[in-house]
């Protein structure tokens, strides 16, 4: 995370929400930029190269959840987090959010000083100690942390940054296995609460990048990274 000021995007189609929020946030001390469609949070993405996007679900021309795997392939946002800010937090909802290549999952309504809590987490979470940066080479992949790149047989593969630091601690040790519980509080904090099911959708994402048979799950237990 750049020491700059940070660059928040905000996309929602009620102007009451982006006036709102977007000035909690600005009191906050970050830089917000705002969108009220999918399709116009693409451009602005693209353009201002955000630190941080919180998207609305339910929007006119592009969803939330189209949107944001449409960024998710963007290589320059590759390092952004993004999170979803809805009243839509029925469990369909999340894991769709989850699936679309989401970090994390507010919902409506909540209180500004804790949304600033949460924005504060989910930057200091997901922020790269560059001291602490290296590199795993193993089996066909080279998994780079410094700069957030996964190399499959030479080839670049494009991870949001939860299957990215869900990957690194995986392989990290091949053969261990991670509990969900240790799992869930290295990769999304322990301060955050998630669905259940988020660890299985960001692992079945990794196995239809990476290899199903680099996984192995161990029933009651967690997971494990397998070296073919």
């Amino acid at each position: 995370m750049s020491t700059d000021i940070v660059k928040i995007l905000l996309v929602d189609d009620e102007p009451d929400i982006l006036e709102i929020v977007g000035y909690n946030l600005s009191s906050g001390g970050y830089q917000v930029f705002t969108a009220s469609n999918g399709l116009e949070a693409i451009e602005v993405a693209k353009k201002e190269l955000p630190d941080l996007i919180i998207l609305d679900v339910m929007m006119p021309k592009m969803d939330g959840i189209e949107a944001c795997e449409q960024l998710r392939k963007l290589p320059e946002l590759s390092n952004t987090i993004i999170t979803f800010l809805t009243a839509r937090n029925e469990d369909y909802s999340q894991v769709a959010g989850f699936d679309a290549g989401a970090d994390d999952y507010i919902a409506k309504p909540i209180k500004p000083k804790v949304l600033l809590s949460k924005v504060k987490g989910l930057l200091r979470r997901t922020s790269v100690d560059k001291k602490d940066g290296n590199s795993l080479n193993i089996g066909q992949l080279v998994i780079n942390r410094e700069e957030y790149k996964v190399l499959k047989e030479g080839v670049e593969l494009v991870l949001p940054r939860k299957e990215f630091e869900l990957l690194f601690l995986l392989a990290s040790k091949p053969g261990k296995v991670f509990t969900r519980d240790e799992i869930l509080n290295t990769v999304w904090g322990n301060d955050v609460v998630v669905g259940g099911r988020t660890i299985d959708v960001h692992i079945r994402k990794l196995r239809e990048k990476i290899g199903d048979e680099s996984f192995k799950t161990v029933k009651g237990v967690g997971y494990k990274f397998v070296v073919n």
